[in-house]
Order: structure tokens, then C-alpha cells, then sequence
């Protein structure tokens, strides 16, 4: 199968590999350990190589391995003008619904003010001295993966370390923010943000070392991955500081042996994502404003729209124009942060398509091992659905000091959503349901957490 879920043609056997999302073994998406691979036939799966019956099983091996090991490859943002992509159509029902509800109750934005918002919550020292010391965790990280590599490190033992490093990782923050009083909840948000980024990049980081090391025990030395195109480092000699780093900045959460890269920094790019980034805070911060009211200060007023704008704006200034300027600063070649997920005509396919590093991940990561664990397909997205809603609510809850399952349990609901809409609703109509409930669910559950907020803080004053 192709990346796109067609199949390849049987003239065609460099596109014949197992990179499919519905594929047995594996997907385009995920890499998987060498041990399932060797659970299969050894002619079913030799035959799908385009390797002659002549060559050795290394040579087949190491073939397999390039199949498998790569979850990147150098392509552009849909939203970009040079991806081609002009598939729009769920944006105009997005538009549709978003007439409706603005005729019945308007918009509540107010363009005047900019900046005030970040103003008035001053800067979080707390919350600058959790990044720096989240450089601990990425050296423990490191140091266990040289150890294992050295074989000073049992597996064991290694499994062990990377266990306390990744739990210590959610739990140190949490205790930070939640413990010390000046801790803003913006601060606390970004540095959980951050943490949470580092604890599934550092998972993966372990995951495919250790794929590397069961590759090595029958003797494939020769797996090699590229930091330019000039160089080429293999394992263990990726185990370094600099590459490290370049995973922990780049915009992916998958690590991988062959991470694509553009020939060049494109200045008028980098120029296009600024000028395009910075005036959305114009917009966001008054949005922000007029959400920070009780809704029974609103009156008859809609809280879902500004805030569905605001989800907009967060997604256009982060999925496009922060991690495009990320990738571009860093040359990194695989810019599909988000596939069409505006033309979803169930919830689903949104939740696979609107951000793409995290269903990567999940997919990878979590989904596929627990297939090949034996565990059933439905009870697998669940787990994922379920993951998703803790790391939901711990993003939420913790910077609040407030604890009320809304965020869990809005996640939660999105699996007898997507069964409802996919059994009821096709075309035009799914789509516009997906849209509705964009609109109405996240940012109510949002708007729970805003609202007891600024009734626990603010309501004195506002009396």
C-alpha cells in the first residue's frame, strides 16, 4: 500500500513496502520492533522486499528495516501555497454554520485592545525555571540510552531508569505549580505544555533505540541516518548531545533513524510565518478578554463563537506558522502537521488528521503495540481516546488548581460521537456535525474550567 491508503502497483516494487495504516505488521506512520517482524513467516515477509532470492538475509533485513523505520518524509503543510492542496470544501460549511449561530447571536470580539491581557499576568519565574531544569531529564535520557548501547546498562535496568525519568517528568511539574503560590496559570500551562512534549518525545527516543539494539543483536550494523546531506551517523553513534537536541526542538514527536531535510533555509518563508503569526494576537488576547466572564455576567450573549475563533486562530498560529517556522529554522523536510481535517465527515477522521504529530505518536506508539499484544481494535482506540483524555485534563486542571473532569470527560464522550455521527450522518451532514460540535463541545468544556476560574478568583471583585 501507498501512504494514501492505495495500492501500489506491482511495477512499482519501490512503493511496495508495509507503510499502511490498515497493514497487519505495520504502517507508513509507525515503526515497530524487530521481534514481531520475526514472529512472521520469513518467505511471507522476504517476499513483499524487492530483494532477489540471491541475497543474504541481512541484505533483506537491513531492506526490511528501511520499510519500516521511517515515519517522515519531505512534504509541505496543506495550508501552504506551494502544497498544490485545494480541497476547501468543509470550509465552506464552516462558514454556513458559523452564519447561522452569528446571525442568532453575534460575535463578542473586541479588535481594540492587543496586549493588555499578557500584561497584567506578570512574568512566571516558577515556570522559567521548570524549562531550564527539564534539561536534567533529557540527559538522563541520553546517559541511559550511551549506557545500554555500551552494554553497562542491562535492559532490565535501562527500562527501569527510563521509567522513573518519565514518570518523575509529569509528576515534578504538577507538584511545582500545583505547590508554589506564584505560579501563574499561564506559566503553568506552558510549562506542562512543555513537559508533556518532552515526555512523549523521550518515549519515542527509548522505543526506537531499543528497536535499534534488537536489529544490532543479529549483526544489522549497517542502519544509518542522515543530519546532512553530507553526513551520516549510525548506531550508536546517534547518541549524541546534538542530535538529542535537534529531536527535543524539532517539530515531530517520533524519533526516527532518517529524518528528512530541506537543502536550505528560506528566508521569505521564515519572513511569511511571522508576518502571519504575530497580528493573530490582536485578535486572540480581546477574544480571551471577553471569555473571562462568568456566563451569567454575559446575559444573552454566546460564549461558543469567540471561543471557536479562538481555537482557530490558536491552530493557524501553531499547527501552521509556528511549527512551519520551526521546521524551516531547523531544515526539517516533513511539514504535514495537519492533513484536511476541515472536510471531516466524521469525527474520526478529525481527530486523525488535525494534529498529525500526536496521532503519529499515538499510533506508533501506543495503538499499534497494543494490537500486536493481542489486545482487540476497539479496546485499543479506547485506551488512545482515553490517553488523551488524561493528558487533556492534566493540561487543563493542574495550571487552574482545579480539578473537575470536564476536559476527561469531553474526550471521552467523543467515542459514542463518532460512533453516532458514522452511523447516521454522511457527506455534507457529517461534516457539518463535526463542525457543530468543534463549535459548541470543546469550548464549552473550556469555558466550565474559565468560568469557576474566575468565580473562584475574580468574583469578589466583581461583587
Amino acid at each position: 500500500h501507498d501512504d494514501r491508503g492505495g495500492s501500489a502497483s506491482p511495477a512499482s516494487p519501490d512503493r511496495m513496502s508495509l507503510a499502511h495504516t490498515d497493514c497487519q505488521h505495520g504502517c507508513g506512520c509507525c515503526s515497530q520492533p524487530p521481534k514481531a517482524f520475526m514472529e512472521m513467516s520469513t518467505n511471507a515477509a522476504l517476499n513483499k522486499l524487492p530483494c532477489s532470492p540471491l541475497h543474504d538475509s541481512l541484505d533483506c533485513l537491513l531492506k526490511l528495516h528501511l520499510h519500516i523505520c521511517s515515519c517522515h518524509r519531505t512534504q509541505e503543510s496543506l495550508l501552504s501555497s506551494s502544497s498544490g492542496f485545494r480541497n476547501y470544501r468543509g470550509i465552506l460549511n464552516w462558514c454556513v454554520v458559523m452564519l447561522v449561530r452569528c446571525c442568532l447571536y453575534g460575535i463578542l470580539v473586541d479588535p481594540i485592545q492587543v496586549i493588555s491581557l499578557f500584561l497584567n499576568d506578570p512574568y512566571s519565574w516558577p515556570a522559567a525555571c521548570l524549562l531550564i531544569v527539564s534539561n536534567v531529564f533529557i540527559l538522563v535520557g541520553l546517559y541511559t540510552e550511551r549506557q545500554l548501547s555500551k552494554g553497562s546498562f542491562s535492559e532490565l535496568a535501562g527500562f527501569l531508569v527510563h521509567c522513573i525519568n518519565l514518570s518523575v517528568i509529569l509528576m515534578f511539574p504538577a507538584a511545582v505549580v500545583l505547590l508554589v503560590p506564584s505560579m501563574t496559570p499561564v506559566g503553568g500551562a506552558i510549562a506542562l505544555g512543555t513537559y508533556t512534549i518532552l515526555f512523549l518525545k523521550l518515549y519515542s527516543y527509548k522505543d526506537v533505540n531499543l528497536w535499534c539494539r534488537e536489529l544490532s543483536l543479529v549483526k544489522a550494523k549497517k542502519l544509518s541516518r542522515s543530519l546532512s546531506y553530507e553526513q551520516k551517523v549510525c548506531y550508536p553513534g546517534n547518541l549524541t548531545i546534538r542530535d538529542m537536541y535537534y529531536f527535543v526542538f524539532a517539530p515531530t514527536l517520533c524519533y526516527e533513524l532518517n529524518f528528512p531535510r530541506s537543502p536550505k533555509v528560506r528566508k521569505r518563508f521564515l519572513l511569511r510565518r511571522l508576518f502571519f503569526f504575530f497580528p493573530l494576537f490582536q485578535w486572540m488576547i480581546p477574544i480571551i478578554q471577553s471569555s473571562m466572564k462568568p456566563l451569567e455576567v454575559r446575559g444573552q450573549n454566546n460564549p461558543d463563537v469567540p471561543n471557536h475563533l479562538l481555537w482557530l486562530m490558536f491552530f493557524y498560529s501553531f499547527f501552521h506558522s509556528s511549527l512551519n517556522f520551526t521546521a524551516e529554522l531547523l531544515r526539517f523536510g516533513d511539514r504535514q502537521f495537519y492533513k484536511d481535517w476541515w472536510n471531516s465527515e466524521s469525527v474520526t477522521y478529525f481527530w486523525q488528521n488535525w494534529n498529525i504529530p500526536v496521532h503519529k505518536w499515538c499510533l506508533r506508539h501506543f495503538y499499534k503495540p497494543l494490537l500486536r499484544r493481542g489486545v482487540s481494535k476497539m479496546i485499543s482506540q479506547s485506551a488512545v481516546f482515553f490517553l488523551s483524555a488524561f493528558f487533556h485534563e492534566y493540561l487543563v486542571s493542574v495550571p487552574l488548581r482545579m480539578f473537575r473532569l470536564w476536559a476527561f470527560t469531553g474526550m471521552m464522550a467523543q467515542l459514542p460521537l463518532a460512533w453516532l455521527v458514522g452511523s447516521f450522518l454522511r457527506g455534507n451532514y457529517g461534516n457539518a456535525a463535526v463542525w457543530m460540535s468543534i463549535i459548541i463541545g470543546q469550548p464549552f468544556a473550556i469555558l466550565m474550567y474559565v468560568h469557576d476560574y474566575y468565580v473562584m478568583n475574580y468574583r469578589l471583585e466583581t461583587d
